[in-house]
């Protein structure tokens, strides 16, 4: 079995959603301290778990 020497698309977008909605996170608490509130951030988190859930089918499938 030869090992992959890039990585592949679907891994690209994992860490792209996992990052978006990190930061959509990260932006929620600021914006709560802040004493601001944009609920459409709460929608874009949903961003940080789908992208840890395709990260991790994407390990599960290649091994």
């Amino acid at each position: 079995m030869a090992a992959e020497t890039h990585p592949s698309r679907t891994l690209h977008v994992a860490f792209a959603l996992f990052g978006v909605g990190l930061l959509a996170v990260v932006a929620i608490f600021v914006l709560a301290a802040l004493g601001h509130t944009a609920p459409w951030l709460w929608a874009v988190s949903m961003a940080f778990p789908v992208g840890l859930a395709l990260a991790v089918v994407h390990v599960v499938r290649r091994r």
